[in-house]
């Protein structure tokens, strides 16, 4: 944001990590959303189903 005040909605409680932590923490994240996804790439790639918290459902490739 230029000029303004950054805003940074987490949840309560919710501590920032920093350092090689963060880094690990973020490399796992990556990982799953990796695992999650690798099979919908390539020619036989196939849909993935999302459900979110409230039930609605999204198809995605």
């Amino acid at each position: 944001m230029m000029g303004g005040q950054q805003i940074i909605i987490l949840k309560e409680g919710t501590e920032r990590e920093k350092g090689k932590g963060a880094v690990f923490n973020n490399i796992a994240a990556a990982r799953a959303v990796a695992d999650a996804v690798k099979s919908t790439l390539g020619p036989k790639g196939m849909d993935k189903m999302l459900v979110d918290s409230l039930g609605d459902v999204t198809i995605t490739n």
